[in-house]
């Protein structure tokens, strides 16, 4: 299923550094991925995002960048499925012409002690959080040239672990942050940067600002405040740009000095 919204061209706006660039955002309709498609959009990208079961925000994500001027579609795909991930890519390619900027920003979080961490559970992280960002990379290579970006949405957990279940998600979080230093180093011969983003607790509707565990939260970082969704895509949005072509293999924090 594929969702489209289109505009007028906007490569003339001095203000639109990403004019003419395709990107594609995995796991847009939502949270960080949202806030990403609508400020890549924004700075004059054609968006694609992948949803994997909620229409309805999708639909949203789009039509707000349609409103706003700008051109995006969404696409139907469950990061854990390698086959939704290829025609995501696809789709994209075929719909939007080409294939510039690739986001990995879906992700799940799975929290149990050790001892009790369900296999299902385990393969289920991976699945999604290493295997979907290594199918969707794959996939992207042969579409991507020289200029084109690989931004990878990881955690600070992949550095700190604060609280006593986390350690399967670090493992997945900490496996991006590797990955990433390794594709700088496979791709930077053919011009095409990778980077790692690794956030800390940021406002969204799976991980409020309210609540005793914000409070934790809180508690331990230099910024006592969560983040904003809109503050990582700034991030996004510059590593896309051309301004950050001398900029690979690095595993950006943006964390409000958790855990310093």
């Amino acid at each position: 299923m594929s969702i489209q919204a289109n505009s007028s061209n906007q490569a003339g706006h001095i203000n639109q550094p990403l004019a003419g660039k395709v990107a594609l955002v995995t796991g847009g309709s939502r949270g960080i991925g949202a806030a990403i498609a609508k400020r890549l959009a924004n700075q004059g990208a054609t968006v694609a995002i992948t949803y994997a079961s909620n229409v309805s925000s999708a639909e949203e994500v789009v039509s707000d960048i349609r409103n706003a001027g700008g051109r995006a579609i969404a696409i139907q795909a469950n990061s854990a499925k390698p086959q939704d991930l290829k025609h995501a890519v696809a789709e994209t390619v075929r719909q939007l012409g080409g294939l510039d900027i690739l986001v990995n920003n879906a992700g799940v979080a799975t929290m149990a002690p050790i001892d009790d961490f369900a296999e299902a559970d385990f393969d289920h992280l991976l699945a999604v959080n290493v295997k979907g960002i290594f199918i969707a990379v794959q996939e992207a290579l042969r579409h991507l040239k020289s200029g084109g970006r690989i931004i990878n949405i990881g955690s600070i957990n992949a550095e700190i672990v604060p609280f006593a279940g986390m350690s399967v998600y670090a493992l997945s979080k900490g496996a991006i942050a590797t990955f990433t230093r390794g594709l700088a180093r496979d791709l930077g011969a053919r011009g095409i940067t990778a980077n790692n983003i690794q956030p800390g607790p940021v406002d969204t509707d799976m991980n409020p600002a309210t609540g005793d565990f914000a409070d934790t939260l809180r508690g331990i970082m230099a910024l006592p405040r969560y983040g904003k969704a809109e503050e990582i895509a700034g991030l996004v949005a510059y590593l896309a740009s051309d301004e950050a072509a001398y900029v690979t293999g690095a595993s950006w924090n943006i964390d409000g000095g958790f855990g310093l």
